[in-house]
């Protein structure tokens, strides 16, 4: 039975495994909106959830405990700074996965993994004055 078995393993070592979902994490907090693959993006959810939790508490204990996870300070602080506080008012469901469809090379199942109040910049087209 699998009570309690939540680890999604992605076919890695658990170093690796960490290692992947720190770096995704931290280009989400970068970038605000990733493209990867459905099951990656799954398992990187519930870190990145985990992450604004610790941001919301804001004590030294939980910055030491987001570095631990993520080994980039600069995140952490940006993480901490500008999006934990944005969402103070919301209890949980800080991202969502959109999903693409399949890749063309070998079909996987991609999706876009964003923070829930992310609007994406709106694409301004040169005049030619």
């Amino acid at each position: 039975m699998r009570h309690r078995k939540k680890t999604i393993k992605l076919g890695r070592t658990s170093a690796h495994r960490d290692a992947l979902l720190a770096g995704l994490v931290c280009n989400l907090i970068q970038a605000k909106r990733i493209k990867t693959t459905l099951a990656k993006a799954k398992a990187a959810r519930s870190l990145a959830e985990k992450m604004v939790t610790l941001g919301k508490k804001g004590t030294l204990g939980a910055r030491r405990h987001a570095i631990a996870k993520l080994h980039k300070k600069k995140h952490v602080a940006t993480l901490f700074s500008t999006i934990s506080p944005a969402f103070s008012e919301r209890s949980g469901g800080y991202t969502r996965i959109l999903k693409l469809g399949q890749r063309y090379s070998d079909s996987s199942e991609m999706a876009i993994l964003e923070w829930v109040d992310f609007t994406p910049p709106e694409k301004t087209v040169a005049s030619s004055e």
